[in-house]
């Protein structure tokens, strides 16, 4: 669940704060049980099926839906994949490292933990890369937010504007995102965690959805307190954009190495997350083994997706820096990906999960009208915020 504060919700946030300061801070609240019944379903699917999310599509709805879905997945990884990059080569660029330096560390990092360990040693690594996120916490206060300011922005939405509707888009799509379904679920039949265990993992959940949608708030008060007072047409594209413009509120060497160290964080965790999502949803797709209890020589398909995800990424944004300054629309992109997403996500609560298990009076009403909601409005947002170029 750290994971889903990658880079690019973090760039999504800080220009939602630039921009309309304190009006989108309700939203990241909003979206806080949103998050929780999408990857709650992951969790139970997996847990009563025994199966990942890409081999589940495929044993119910057959091979062609299940590419349709894992394509859909490789296009956001390869989006993902692009921001978790870029905000380390800019935070190696906030302390006068080349990129091409930072960038091979940090490929080397992600492949030594995933190819050397098991999941269990795997999982650990990532929770600890993704604690630095907290870091943000402390950016938000350092920040010095007005109280009445805050509560005032929590009530204004001005949903007619399709500036404001693009950024709602690009929220929704930095929360919900299509490789955060697919690797929970198969992390969660890789852990082969039983029905005992069914209750710690909702809550598990619960508590990455409350403490990565606050990440988020944290980080929308910071830039609403600061650059948003002072420049609300300022150019967010880059973490070295924003480190430009926040790191001197918060003092040039503590306020940098803090903000650097939750945006490495959120960087490498999902990183770590993104690449393995796309390994275990092609090879439960193609029947190849998929696990990280095998070793590598065991099932090189999958070590093999890993690796190439994570060297491609390095390289690309190495080669072409420019690209990163797509990170919003990638997120949007996510977002009029979610029909589908969530599509095949809730029928297949209803369709492959035992009849016993399966989302039941108000709570299958709720689960099925969260899904249409957010679906709808991520769409709409986005296609509302074509009128924008």
């Amino acid at each position: 669940m750290l994971a889903d504060t990658d880079v690019g919700s973090i760039i999504t946030a800080a220009q939602s704060g630039v921009q309309w300061g304190y009006r989108l801070l309700l939203l990241q609240l909003l979206l806080m049980p949103v998050l929780f019944f999408v990857q709650e379903l992951t969790v139970r699917l997996a847990i009563f099926t025994g199966k990942g999310h890409g081999e589940l599509i495929r044993e119910t709805f057959g091979p062609i839906w299940a590419w349709v879905s894992v394509t859909g997945l490789a296009v956001a990884t390869i989006g993902a994949l692009l921001t978790e990059f870029s905000g380390v080569a800019g935070v190696g660029e906030l302390y006068g490292v080349p990129r091409a330096l930072s960038l091979s560390l940090s490929a080397i990092f992600l492949l030594s933990v995933v190819l050397t360990g098991t999941y269990r040693r795997v999982e650990r690594v990532a929770i600890v890369l993704g604690l630095f996120e907290l870091a943000f916490f402390w950016v938000a206060y350092e920040a010095h937010p007005h109280g009445m300011e805050l509560v005032s922005g929590l009530v204004q939405m001005p949903l007619r504007d399709n500036r404001y509707l693009y950024l709602v888009a690009a929220n929704i799509g930095a929360v919900i995102m299509p490789w955060m379904v697919f690797y929970q679920q198969s992390a969660v039949a890789d852990k082969k965690l039983r029905p005992e265990h069914y209750s710690y993992a909702r809550w598990d959940t619960a508590l990455g959805a409350v403490v990565t949608q606050a990440v988020m708030a944290a980080v929308l008060v910071a830039a609403a307190a600061t650059i948003g007072k002072m420049n609300t047409h300022a150019s967010l594209d880059t973490i070295g954009d924003i480190s430009k413009v926040l790191v001197p509120f918060l003092g040039p060497d503590v306020g940098r190495f803090v903000f650097g160290l939750g945006i490495i964080g959120a960087a490498m965790v999902a990183a770590i997350v993104v690449s393995l999502a796309s390994a275990w949803g092609f090879g439960e797709v193609t029947g190849y083994r998929h696990s990280l209890e095998h070793h590598p020589l065991e099932a090189p398909w999958f070590y093999g997706i890993y690796t190439l995800g994570v060297i491609a990424g390095a390289v690309i944004v190495g080669l072409a820096p420019d690209l990163v300054a797509l990170n919003i629309g990638v997120q949007v992109m996510n977002a009029l990906m979610l029909p589908v997403v969530l599509g095949f996500l809730v029928l297949l609560a209803f369709r492959a999960l035992p009849a016993e298990y399966r989302p039941r009076g108000l709570y299958a009403w709720i689960v099925v009208g969260v899904a249409l909601l957010t679906a709808g409005l991520g769409v709409y947002g986005g296609i509302s915020g074509v009128n924008l170029f």
